[in-house]
């Protein structure tokens, strides 16, 4: 077992007094745990910490990272910006996690992920993401637009069951196929489910979920089910017809500390070139106004210390 500093000897250790261990405990993230009512502190731990917060470290000390995370929810333009970034930096490793929105803000906060991707309404359905994230992470992460699209209900060619909204849903004859718990996607059906008072159980396929949206979309192609929730850029790709709910926002989620890591810069900047433009134009469904726009904070709260400098992202 690692040996623990009580507070008195952690602050002796860092030379700061007892009262400012406490702060950097709730501000700065210094490693504690609380048994029976008082804080010890894993020296090596705590070690990991001071480096980790060592700043002007020689470039020849500093690890480089080569690949990238993002977690969270799937979509087709965020897999086409993440193949981009694979071609245009082959010395460098760019990966998805198909987690769904929840999943990539547990990752996000488990450290397991770069970037979590998220598109959770919330609850006043006037916005989306901040909630959540401030319920799931210890401190609001930086949030960054990645793109609008349109969700709505995907059906076989002709709409020939005649859907028409979520309250179709239970009509006899018509089977569902859904999205896993957890994802933005089957929060939205399931929030306009409830404001009809619909119950997902009295509904055929209600619990037959898949993972990603083009799963959706394949299996209505297939004809293993009549209707799905998903997203334009699926409906158009495969040929199916499209039922429109409403446009949502979809983000990219980075805790502040890392926030102005060069790879998560360059991963972000890719939003900015032609090449971005380019790939949400072959796909239908997508705005794109906004990508690349800081949703919270704004760049220079995002990193106290270049705000001082006067740096921007």
């Amino acid at each position: 077992m690692s040996r623990l500093f009580t507070t008195r000897q952690v602050a002796d250790y860092l030379h700061v007094n007892e009262k400012m261990v406490y702060g950097l405990v709730s501000d700065k993230g210094l490693p504690a745990t609380k048994v029976t009512g008082k804080w010890l502190f894993p020296v090596h731990l705590v070690d990991q910490w001071v480096a980790a917060n060592t700043i002007n470290v020689p470039a020849a000390a500093r690890p480089q990272a080569t690949s990238l995370v993002v977690a969270g929810s799937n979509d087709l333009l965020l897999d086409r910006v993440l193949s981009h970034f694979n071609d245009a930096f082959p010395h460098w490793l760019a990966a998805f996690a198909n987690l769904g929105s929840m999943g990539g803000l547990g990752a996000l906060k488990r450290g397991a992920c770069d970037l979590a991707s998220s598109h959770l309404i919330q609850d006043d359905g006037r916005d989306y993401n901040f909630q959540v994230a401030g319920e799931t992470l210890a401190e609001m992460p930086v949030v960054v637009h990645f793109c609008r699209r349109e969700q709505g209900l995907l059906t076989a060619p002709g709409n020939p069951k005649g859907i028409r909204s979520a309250t179709d849903l239970r009509a006899p004859g018509i089977r569902l196929v859904n999205r896993a718990l957890g994802t933005g996607t089957r929060l939205l059906l399931d929030r306009l489910l409830a404001d009809a008072g619909i119950s997902g159980d009295g509904i055929d396929g209600y619990h037959t979920t898949v993972a990603r949206h083009l799963d959706v979309g394949l299996a209505i192609a297939a004809g293993r089910a009549d209707v799905g929730p998903g997203i334009r850029a699926v409906a158009s790709l495969l040929e199916l017809d499209f039922v429109p709910l409403q446009w949502e926002r979809f983000d990219l989620l980075i805790t502040r500390e890392r926030f102005f890591d060069p790879l998560i810069q360059q991963f972000l900047g890719l939003v900015r070139e032609p090449f971005f433009a380019d790939a949400a134009l072959t796909l239908t469904g997508y705005g794109i106004d906004d990508s690349g726009r800081i949703r919270f904070p704004d760049a220079a709260q995002a990193d106290p210390d270049r705000r001082r400098q006067g740096d921007t992202p």
